[in-house]
């Protein structure tokens, strides 16, 4: 396990360098080969709703973990980056789920505690933390609250207190950084970066959302787009079919990447 966990630390260090992570998701292997290529990539990260939407699941652990754990180690084992996998909750067991994990080569996870009570959200951290060490691998954890996508009609001031409250505890717990997914504004960010901490946060981004740069102002350690890619992607081939279906052609600004 020494190359992975040398792979792995490289990825950790790459949370607190001054300089944002921005991790582009993929989904399958020509979307990661494709990315990999180009050498801003440092890291990759697989989009578990993008995964799902390939095999034509449901976003969630609607996919048998066996399949997606597949798509995942075919993907590590095309490209030289570390790889972090979208782990959803955990399959229900975060543990065992991460020892296969990283079985598949892979150095780094999301898992979400979907506004579960802290304590058990807690304890699924540390199960993650656990396997990996277990595994003589450096884990990195990017530990996910969903209290801003799941709470929505609650007052901004409580959502803010709840993510730090549990940012700081899955920091305490083993986790590399703490991931708030939704639509952050600069000042939302702010609060948050101050009190999570400077280069823990790790955002999403989306539609309308700051710009990575503007985001690493602002102390945070991580961007990624979740299925974002693969919509951008999907609609360039849709809008592709509407135009060959009006006669259209080929562009001649097409790259051969598969």
């Amino acid at each position: 396990m020494t190359a992975l966990s040398d792979k792995a630390q490289a990825f950790a260090q790459l949370h607190t360098a001054p300089e944002i992570l921005r991790v582009v998701n993929i989904w399958d292997v020509v979307s990661a080969t494709a990315v990999a290529a180009l050498p801003e990539t440092k890291a990759l990260a697989t989009a578990g709703h993008s995964i799902a939407a390939t095999f034509g699941y449901e976003d969630g652990e609607n996919i048998p973990l066996d399949v997606m754990l597949d798509m995942v180690g075919r993907i590590v084992a095309a490209v030289d980056v570390p790889v972090t996998a979208d782990l959803d909750s955990g399959f229900g067991n975060p543990g065992e789920t991460t020892r296969r994990t990283i079985g598949v080569g892979v150095v780094g996870a999301n898992v979400e505690d979907r506004v579960k009570p802290l304590a058990e959200a807690i304890a699924a951290v540390e199960a993650v933390i656990a396997a990996g060490e277990a595994e003589g691998v450096p884990f990195v954890l990017n530990a996910r609250t969903d209290v801003f996508l799941k709470g929505a009609d609650r007052p901004l001031d409580d959502k803010v207190a709840d993510a730090v409250e549990r940012g700081r505890a899955f920091l305490a717990a083993g986790a590399t950084s703490v991931f708030v997914p939704g639509l952050l504004d600069a000042e939302t960010t702010r609060r948050l970066v101050e009190g999570i901490g400077e280069r823990r946060l790790s955002v999403i981004g989306v539609p309308a959302a700051l710009t990575a740069a503007e985001y690493e102002a602002l102390g945070v350690a991580r961007i990624s787009y979740g299925p974002q890619t693969q919509r951008v992607a999907l609609t360039a081939l849709q809008d592709l079919a509407i135009d060959l279906y009006g006669d259209g052609v080929i562009p001649s600004s097409v790259r051969a990447l598969n």
